[in-house]
């Protein structure tokens, strides 16, 4: 499941998702499941036929993201594994941080964050140039919306009908649009 919510030249985007890492860290063995939610840019592409063609749309740079991951054998909603990513080096993230109020009210605390863009894009390799004038307040305005569909996909994972493991023994997945 794949969600996007597009302003002008940046987008928050959300998934589900089901991983297992090959090279896990300390503490992080066995496979996670969750939502991931990402703050990136958006751009239109030039139209690829008449004025009634269908726009491309591409999703690009990542600037900020949130898993909200749990161990996949553990109790749902445990939030154990729940970190953010403050930065990205292209499109790589930096460190996993955690912090005990992101898995204390994970919803509220991301919905803090993006009602933040600037802050955000200030940690990032994305400059203020690259932003328009107009994201940060249409962010603001639909963060409510963005909670409330969080909720929902948070739901559904828990529920066992998203973020599900790929068929057979596997050493390594990442089953996710993101």
């Amino acid at each position: 499941m794949l969600y996007v919510f597009g302003f002008e030249r940046v987008c928050v985007v959300m998934g589900d998702l089901f991983f297992v890492d090959p090279q896990p860290g300390e503490g992080q063995e066995g496979a996670e499941r969750g939502v991931r939610l990402e703050v990136r840019l958006i751009d239109r592409q030039p139209l690829q036929g008449s004025i009634y063609s269908a726009q491309p749309i591409a999703i690009g740079k990542p600037i900020w993201r949130a898993d909200l991951l749990e161990r996949a054998d553990g109790p749902p909603a445990s939030f154990d594994r729940t970190h953010h990513h403050p930065t990205f080096r292209s499109w790589e993230p930096g460190r996993r941080q955690y912090d005990p109020e992101l898995s204390a009210a994970p919803v509220e605390w991301v919905a803090s964050q993006l009602r933040d863009l600037d802050a955000l894009a200030s940690r990032s390799e994305v400059g203020a140039d690259e932003l328009a004038a107009t994201d940060a307040d249409d962010l603001r305005a639909a963060v409510p919306e963005i909670e409330e569909t969080l909720r929902r996909l948070l739901g559904r994972v828990h529920a066992g009908d998203l973020a599900r493991p790929p068929a057979g023994a596997v050493e390594s997945a990442r089953s996710s649009w993101l």
